[in-house]
Formats: C-alpha cells, sequence, structure tokens
C-alpha cells in the first residue's frame, strides 16, 4: 500500500535502522563520562555531530542535537532575538513558513515585539528585493523556509540571504524540507532541521549556529549541548539520525531525478484525468518529490479517507481536514484554491507501478465524492433567472458554499450576479479561486447577517 506522504515523516532509511541498533548496544552510556563506556559513547556522539555538519556546511561546533526540528526552530529563534535586544525587537518571517516558525513569531509578539509577515506569490514564493525592504534598522532576526512543506516551492535564499547580510541581520532558515536532497546556499546565520523528514529517526533536531551570531539561550542553561539543549542526548537516534542524513545525500542526485519524473507525471496527469483541479506550487523550482493540487467541489476530508481505503496515504491542507476549520494559512496566502487539497509526496521507495495506480484510482474516487455532495456538471445552462440571485450557504462548510455557487451562476445573464451568504472562513479563499478557474469575476466581500456575501459576476 503506497505510502505518499514523505514530506510529514518519511520511512526510516536503512542505514538508520542499522546505526540505531548498533548504537543502542554502543551507545548507551553518558557521552560526559571519562570511564571507558562514557568515552565509547562520545566518540560516537562526536563521529554524528561532524556527520551532520559536513552535509549542514558548519563546524561541528555550530551544531547542536535537539528533541525536535520544532524545538530547534524555537530555540534558535528565542536565542537569536535575545542575543540582539539591544538592535530591537523587530523579527520578519515570510508568509508561508511552517507553523513552529510562526508559533514563535506568535509568541515574539506577545511578549511585546514587532513580527512583520512578507507576502508570497501564487507559487508560495517570496520576492527577494520585497524580503529586503521589510529590514529594518532595529529588525532582530529574520526567517525563510528555504523548500515550502506544503506545495514545494523553494525559496530565493541565496538572495535573501545576500540582503540580510548588506542589512546586517541574521537569517534563520528552516531546512526541514530540503536538506535531505542537497545544501542550503551560503549566507545564512542559523539553520534548523528534523531527521524525520530525511528518513532519520523522531525526536532528532538539528540547529546550527554560525560563530560570530549573536545567541543568548533563554531559559535555565544546561551544560550539555553547548547549554542549547537541555537533557541527556538520545544517543542512539542522534548516530542514526547522522548515518541516514549521509546515506540519503549520497543518494540524493540520482533518487531526485527519478522521483521528479514521477511527479512531473502527476502534474500533467492528475489536471487531464480530473476535471475542474488546480496543480499549486512553482512548476519548476520546487522539491523534486512533492506535488500538491486541489478539487473544486469535493470534501477534502472525505477524499482522504477514500483515497485512503483504496491504499494511499496522502495529507491535505483543506480547512475541512483541520479541527480549526479554517484553510491552510500556506494556501491562503497563495490566494490558491483550498477545497479538495491534496499533498502527494513521494518516498524513495515509490514506483512507477504506484503512481500509475494513484492516477487510475483518483479521478474514479474524486468522481464519487463529488456526486456524493451534489457538485454541479462543468457547463452550466442558460439563464433562467433574474440578473442577480443571492445563495443563502450559511451554517455550511466547505465545498458546500462553492458548489451552490457553481449550481446557480448559469441561472442569471452574463453580467448578473450571485451573492453568496457564508460564514465559512474557506469561502474567502475558495469562492475568488473558483471565479478564476472558471473565467468568472469575483466583485468583492461585504458583511451580511452573521456572515459575509461573496459576489460574483458571471462573465461567460
Amino acid at each position: 500500500m503506497p505510502y505518499f506522504d514523505a514530506a510529514s515523516s518519511a520511512p526510516l532509511h536503512p542505514v538508520a535502522r542499522q546505526a540505531l541498533l548498533a548504537a543502542l548496544d554502543e551507545g548507551w552510556a553518558d557521552p560526559a563520562r571519562l570511564y571507558r563506556e562514557g568515552r565509547r559513547a562520545r566518540l560516537l556522539l562526536d563521529a554524528a555531530r561532524e556527520a551532520a555538519a559536513e552535509a549542514v556546511g558548519c563546524r561541528p561546533d555550530e551544531l547542536t542535537f535537539t528533541p525536535s526540528g520544532t524545538l530547534a526552530v524555537h530555540s534558535g529563534i528565542s536565542g537569536a532575538l535575545a542575543g540582539r535586544r539591544r538592535v530591537g525587537r523587530h523579527l520578519v518571517v515570510s508568509a508561508v513558513e511552517h507553523s513552529s516558525v510562526l508559533h514563535a513569531a506568535s509568541t515574539h509578539t506577545a511578549e511585546g515585539g514587532e513580527v512583520t509577515e512578507v507576502a508570497v506569490d501564487r507559487s508560495g514564493a517570496v520576492s527577494a528585493p520585497e524580503f529586503a525592504r521589510a529590514l529594518r534598522a532595529d529588525t532582530a532576526l529574520a526567517c525563510l523556509q528555504s523548500a515550502n512543506h506544503e506545495v514545494g516551492t523553494e525559496q530565493p535564499v541565496a538572495r535573501v540571504a545576500e540582503a540580510c547580510r548588506a542589512a546586517g541581520v541574521p537569517l534563520l532558515v528552516d531546512a526541514a524540507q530540503s536538506l535531505g536532497w542537497g545544501p542550503v546556499p551560503e549566507g545564512w546565520s542559523l539553520l534548523t532541521a528534523s531527521a524525520h523528514k530525511w528518513g532519520g529517526p523522531s525526536g532528532v533536531g538539528l540547529l546550527a549556529v554560525r560563530k560570530g551570531t549573536r545567541f543568548a539561550v533563554r531559559g535555565p542553561a544546561d551544560e550539555r549541548e553547548s547549554g542549547r539543549s537541555a537533557g541527556f542526548e538520545n544517543l542512539p537516534a542522534v548516530v542514526a539520525a547522522a548515518a541516514s542524513l549521509r546515506a540519503v545525500r549520497a543518494e540524493a542526485a540520482a533518487e531526485a531525478a527519478r522521483l521528479r519524473v514521477l511527479v512531473d507525471r502527476l502534474r500533467a496527469g492528475v489536471p487531464e484525468l480530473v476535471p475542474d483541479v488546480e496543480v499549486v506550487g512553482d512548476p519548476v523550482r520546487r522539491l523534486p518529490h512533492l506535488v500538491t493540487f486541489s478539487c473544486l467541489y469535493v470534501d477534502g476530508e472525505t477524499l482522504l479517507h477514500e483515497l485512503d481505503r483504496a491504499g494511499f496515504s496522502v495529507s491535505s491542507g483543506s480547512s475541512c481536514t483541520s479541527s480549526t476549520l479554517t484553510p491552510s494559512h500556506v494556501l491562503k496566502a497563495m490566494g490558491v484554491l483550498s477545497e479538495g487539497n491534496v499533498r502527494v509526496s513521494l518516498p524513495r521507495c515509490t514506483t512507477d507501478e504506484d503512481v500509475d495506480r494513484f492516477l487510475d484510482v483518483l479521478p474514479r474516487t474524486v468522481a464519487e465524492v463529488r456526486e456524493r455532495l451534489g457538485a454541479p456538471v462543468p457547463d452550466p445552462g442558460e439563464a433562467a433567472g433574474g440578473d442577480r440571485l443571492v445563495v443563502d450557504a450559511r451554517g455550511k462548510r466547505c465545498p458546500v458554499p462553492v458548489i451552490e455557487l457553481a449550481k446557480v451562476i448559469g441561472q442569471v445573464p452574463r453580467g448578473g450576479t450571485v451573492a453568496v451568504l457564508s460564514d465559512d472562513e474557506a469561502a474567502r479563499l475558495d469562492i475568488p479561486a473558483w471565479c478564476a478557474m472558471r473565467e468568472q469575476e469575483y466583485v468583492g466581500e461585504e458583511p451580511a447577517d452573521r456572515s459575509s456575501a461573496y459576489t460574483v459576476r458571471r462573465l461567460t
């Protein structure tokens, strides 16, 4: 049964498994002790640090192992902000950063700091000049992911790093999604990553802080890991993480070329086989193993359940797959369709047959979900009503407001309008996206009774 969610967590690499088992036998002692078992553990820890530092592109004494990638991000941001508190309390992030970065930014704001979010284009990429304009004299830190975790778009790290260097601002790069595929461009001051993203064990993060970067540990200090990560190191997991990182990087070029061909087939095949689909993310500057698309008139949660029943494990940024009922902040920032969203991220074991079967199963699955929801036929009939209709979709969740809009748009003449009343947060994103896909005009949003009114003008 194909597992297509490697961007969330990649299957354990065989080298990681071998290293983990060996380190359980040899690396159980305290590496801070001077007796034989402790010295053996210290040798393993030092070797793991050197291997990981080589892959990251930093000195071993600049690299810290943490209990998770999230903690690496939180420690990196808080430490850099504290180290440069005399400069100011301004933090710059992109609008599509991982939630760990945005949560740290929210904490900074709650503590009196200021945060600027740099917008992205429809592909999910920031503009390096716009990022540079967000930097100020009181900017203490800037954060930019190397590649997006939801749509795979690569960010212009080198150009942003150059702008940060010119402004004297340290740049923290979240490299969790890309580090297994290759080194991050030079110019960063801090870098974070997470082992389970490249096929290492969970519970191991990396935090690299360049020499010369002002950094002050927040919270109680600890003598381990340069004081930047408290507690006894999970040495077997650390050894497995470093060993697997070295292994996947050795395989990266060949595997990236192979998976890119499979993803290209998905990017081309899904829109051909399934009507009313938007493939999102940059088609060229992207991770080799990831593709994301959104399907009109589909409940994302139902679609994921049906694909799971068919044997495919995928993920989604649709609001209806979240307990918060709000669309993915990444898709929202990009201004793309969020309903029926599917992220496919292929692990290294994926075969041509796996992709063939997915392309065979997906059209039937989407059609069944659409039929269950009463989705409209693609081509609306001629106008049969007045020049303005109001659709009351209050209390209904995505994708029902868009389905109701699509059902009635043909009932108004060309130039007529449909106002959709909805209290679903996803409608604010999905109705304009539907208009762009169906070549209709999105007029705008206005307050309405216990909801918003989204007005659409029929053009075709």
